[in-house]
């Protein structure tokens, strides 16, 4: 029986050993999105100079995005962060990127997914070849990422395994036992279902890819 609190009990002596390694994988490699080892090397040989990219939570990321691709459209709630990141994005020889504030800090679900639906609106369904959902309310953006992927496009869904039953080690995992995090992720999962694809964990957070069908 463990004498840690609830809230320490993943603290393991192997999740001590990922979460040592994590830390100096994230310290050496300061301009890669905040996602896996495995997720970023993934990425680094599957993105193509041709690819207009969606990111739903902004960062270190973005420019990264923005230096490979031909065009992004980056979505971030939080103000302060918003203008950091937006004073990066004047480096010289970064791709075009439509950033975009949104609007949710206090809001209920209901209006949250209205005002990410408002601030989408002008987006064609099938635009973009690529998504990442790494922000606020991660259901209704995987929602929006599936409906504007080319088919054949990637959804990369960061921490992944908080809302999607799994068999992770990485803490806050959901069980299969527990199942889906809520009503939105049910039908995302159904529909996730037929699509391929590739789960990758560092112990300590979970990236995954999923891949939509062509037809």
């Amino acid at each position: 029986m463990s004498l840690l609190p609830k809230r320490f009990a993943h603290w393991t002596p192997r999740y001590l050993w990922d979460r040592v390694h994590e830390h100096f994988y994230q310290r050496n490699h300061p301009s890669l999105p905040w996602l896996t080892r495995a997720a970023n090397e993934f990425l680094a040989g599957y993105l193509q100079s041709q690819d207009v990219g969606l990111e739903f939570g902004s960062g270190r990321s973005t420019v990264w995005f923005a230096s490979r691709v031909r065009a992004l459209v980056s979505v971030e709630h939080d103000t302060g962060w918003f203008n950091q990141v937006q004073a990066r994005l004047s480096r010289p020889g970064l791709a075009p990127v439509d950033y975009r504030h949104l609007e949710v800090e206090g809001l209920a679900a209901p209006e949250a997914a209205v005002s990410i639906s408002v601030l989408l609106s002008d987006l064609s369904d099938c635009q973009f070849d690529f998504a990442v959902v790494d922000g606020v309310w991660r259901d209704y953006c995987t929602q929006h990422a599936i409906r504007l992927l080319k088919p054949g496009g990637l959804l990369v869904i960061d921490n992944v395994n908080r809302h999607l039953p799994n068999t992770s080690c990485s803490p806050e995992s959901r069980s299969l036992a527990q199942g889906p995090d809520g009503p939105t992720w049910i039908q995302l999962s159904h529909t996730l279902a037929g699509w391929r694809s590739y789960w990758t964990s560092s112990g300590v957070t979970d990236t995954a890819f999923y891949f939509k069908p062509l037809a």
